[in-house]
Formats: C-alpha cells, structure tokens, sequence
C-alpha cells in the first residue's frame, strides 16, 4: 500500500524566490552592464528595423483582429501599429528575432537575451502611456535598459549550466521565464504574486527544438521568442489578478518540472544573479547567422580575398576543413537538401560556402533566390566538419567563452591555403573596441531601411547619447520611431 502523498503547501521553491528577489531587489550599477545594455537596445531595434523588409515576417505583425487599435497601448517601433501590450510583444520579439541577427549567449544552453524586449518595451510603453493619459509620471528609458539587464542575467545564468536542448526543450523557455519576471516587476507585482508568476511560466507549456532540426527546420524559429515574450506579458498580467501560483513547480515529485521535463535532475548554479550576461554578451555585427558559425563566417570572407589574389575559383576547390567546438557540430553541421531560409541559416557549409563564392553574406543570400545557385550546393558537397576538442573546452571555459572555428581549403591540384582561425567573433567582448563602432554603423543602416534622415537624425541624437536616453520617457523615445 502507497504511503498517502502530502496535501500540505511548501514554501516556494529557492529557484523562484531567487529570481523574484533579484528582479525586485538587486541595484544594477555597473556602468559597463548599462552602456551595454544600450547597445544591445539600438542593435535589436535595428534588427527589426531590416526584417520589416520581408513580408514572411510582417505578414505576421499586427493586431489578432485587423483594425483594432487599443487606445493608450503599446506602438510598436517601425510600423503604425498601437496594440495591447501581449500582442505588442509577440510584434516586438518576431520582428527581432526574425533574421537571426540579435545577440547570442552560449553556454549549455543556447539563445538571444534580447528577445526578452518584445516583453520589457512593450510593457515600458504600454505603462507609459497609461500613466501619462492618467496625469502621471511614465517609465523613463533608463528602467528599460535596466530590465533588460536583468532579463538577460536570469536568462544567461540559468544557461551557464542547464542545458534545456539536450531534453529536446528551446531556449526561449528561458526567455518566457525571464520575461514574465521584469515584466512582472514592471507591473507592480507584490512579491508573491511575482513569485505566483514566475511559477506559471514554469509550468506552462514549453516549445520543442523541432523547428530548429533537421528535417523539420522552419521559420517557427523567428517567431517563437514572440511567442514566448508575449506569453510572458500574458502570465504576469494573470498573476497581477490575484491568481494562485505553484510553489513547487520545480521539485513536485512526479509532476514538477525537474521529474517531468529534466530529466529528475534540479538546475545547477556556478554565480549569483547580478550584471555579468550582460557585460559579456555576443552581439551579432558581421553577418546574421548562427552564431556557432559567425568565425567560420569570418574566415571564409578571409579565404574569398585569398581566392581572387591567387588567381584560383572556387571550382578548383577540392576540401574544405572546418575545425570547429561540439556544438557547432550538433546545431548547424548538415548535409542534403536545405528547404527554406531557416534551414540555411543553421547550416554552417552554407554559410561558409556563400561568402567563399560571393564574398559577402547577408540576409537576403538565405533567400531561394540566391540559394538556387549551383555553386553554393557544389561546393557545400566539399565542407566537413571535425571537432576540435580544445576548441570545445575553450568554448565553456568562463574566462574565454570562444566561439572558435578554423578553415583549411585543399585544391585539386594538391596545394593548399594555410588555415585560417578565428577564435573570437567580432561581436565578442574581447573584441569590443573593434566591434561597438560596426555595431552602430549597422544600426545606422537599419535605421535607413525604414526612417527619412530628419527622422533618423533625432532618433540618433538620444540613443547614442546614455545620459539623454536614460533620462527620456518611453512612450517619447518610442513614438521616435512611429512612421
């Protein structure tokens, strides 16, 4: 006979209490952390700014019912549209994510911290405007910059050493966690309904890797961090009601998310919550592909120069060899047929073989336009992978965080290229100084795509300055963007 399980409500498990009291307690005062997180703001509203160019992606954008305008909501910036902040947030974070040109986090687990501000925005704005009709003070920019400091802590510290994707789970679970949080926060919450809150995110329902695999690789992939951030809006806007949460939605046995999703195993931490995912986050600068393979990427820019100083063509290419870490080989090593953009964009001979022939890669060479040229299947043929496995140590080591990939290209005559290997994607801390002035010439570009120059002037003036932009009001440094 079965011992009779325990009715009686535990205390909340200490991996929710430890978000809660982070998001509600813990000063952001590092200057690093918030400088940074200027950046990561102007570079991800830049990303969205170039995928409003593809109508895959603005034909998902909008209200649920056409015409709907909510009074006082949430604007979503480079359109016209003014939505309820849930909707307003799965906008947001499609749009963003859309070309995989957001930043990155890698650790055990993989994803793009800054997905997170389809929620943080949205919630920033809708609030602003709320308070400003009501005769009150709104949100200033500098609240914004600090939740999404803090949506990136929570989401890079749990990555650091729980990996979701080896049980077939995605990483914008993390971004729904991280979402429901600062937005909850944002929201007022009392801290146990923040607590309430986070714990619906635990045991809602969580998106399977399989639009990101092969053979089902699919444009769900641009438009599930949307999904997440704007489930993330919804359930902290259900907690605000009153509603009950789940104290042990981890630990439950047999129906917590530990036995039921994790395999039994609980999470594992190496350091506190504080600002370091975002002091050393990977921007995306060069090239929007995965990131496992923006060095590889790098490199084959390099052999392209090499290829038109030797006189040679890609034709006479034999091999190609790319000394890569682990996890580029269980993401993005793939051979065979590539159906669609998503599955190019996760398939590292792809983005090698296009800038080796092209000299270039951009969104747009993800396209069946430019895919359907014979020569980048020809010479995909000729790529192989082989794990480095100092490569992969230095991947995880916390001191480094690598991203290393090296080419080697053997002609058919027999001679070769010396290899070619780079460690640090320009994106990477390491290479900050390098990398923040790329960055803002790529945000300036993304502006052009979408703004007249008056309009892209003022838009500038304040983003670029940290002291003007977190003094500004949300609801004003959004409508900036209002065409």
């Amino acid at each position: 006979m079965s011992a009779p399980i325990s009715n009686v409500r535990p205390a909340p498990d200490a991996v929710l209490v430890d978000i809660v009291d982070y998001v509600l307690g813990y000063r952001i005062d590092s200057a690093l952390a918030l400088d940074t997180a200027r950046n990561c703001l102007i570079d991800t509203l830049g990303c969205g700014f170039e995928a409003l160019s593809y109508p895959a992606c603005t034909k998902l954008l909008g209200p649920i019912v056409p015409g709907t305008v909510v009074p006082n909501g949430a604007k979503v910036p480079g359109t016209q549209f003014q939505l309820d902040p849930v909707q307003a947030a799965f906008n947001i974070g499609a749009m963003i994510r859309w070309l995989d040109f957001n930043d990155t986090w890698l650790a055990a687990e993989w994803g793009h911290p800054s997905d997170n501000l389809g929620a943080i925005l949205a919630t920033a704005d809708w609030l602003s405007r709320t308070a400003v009709a009501a005769g009150k003070k709104p949100l200033v920019m500098r609240d914004v910059l600090v939740a999404m400091v803090k949506a990136h802590e929570i989401q890079g510290v749990i990555a650091l050493q729980n990996s979701f994707n080896k049980v077939g789970l995605d990483h914008v679970l993390l971004v729904k966690l991280a979402s429901t949080a600062v937005a909850g926060q944002m929201l007022g919450l009392s801290r146990d309904e923040l607590v309430n809150a986070v714990s619906l995110a635990f045991v809602d329902g969580h998106a399977l890797r399989t639009y990101r695999h092969a053979p089902n690789t699919g444009s769900r992939k641009s438009w599930a961090a949307g999904d997440a951030t704007s489930r993330a809006v919804r359930l902290a806007l259900i907690a605000k009601t009153g509603e009950m949460g789940y104290p042990s939605a981890l630990t439950a046995k047999t129906w917590g998310f530990y036995d039921v999703l994790f395999k039994g195993q609980p999470f594992k931490f190496d350091r506190p919550y504080g600002s370091y995912v975002m002091e050393n986050v990977l921007f995306k600068i060069s090239f929007p592909a995965e990131f496992h393979a923006q060095t590889a990427a790098e490199a084959a820019m390099t052999l392209h120069g090499r290829l038109r100083a030797a006189g040679k063509r890609v034709e006479d290419i034999a091999k190609i060899t790319i000394r890569t870490h682990e996890a580029a080989i269980r993401i993005i090593d793939k051979t065979g047929p590539l159906a669609n953009p998503a599955d190019r964009d996760h398939c590292i001979q792809y983005m090698v073989a296009v800038p080796m022939i092209f000299g270039r890669l951009t969104a747009a060479d993800y396209e069946d336009a430019v895919a359907a040229d014979p020569r980048i299947d020809a010479l995909r043929a000729k790529i192989v992978c082989v794990e480095d496995p100092r490569f992969t140590a230095d991947y995880h080591d916390p001191n480094k965080r690598s991203i290393a990939n090296a080419l080697t290209v053997e002609f058919a005559d027999g001679t070769t290229f010396d290899e070619v290997v780079v460690e640090y994607p320009i994106g990477h801390k390491r290479r900050r100084a390098e990398g923040i002035p790329l960055l803002v010439e790529k945000f300036k570009t993304n502006l052009a795509r979408r703004f007249p120059e008056k309009q892209r002037q003022a838009i500038l003036e304040v983003s670029l300055d940290q002291a003007k932009l977190e003094a500004m009001p949300v609801n004003e440094y959004v409508d900036l963007y209002v065409i």
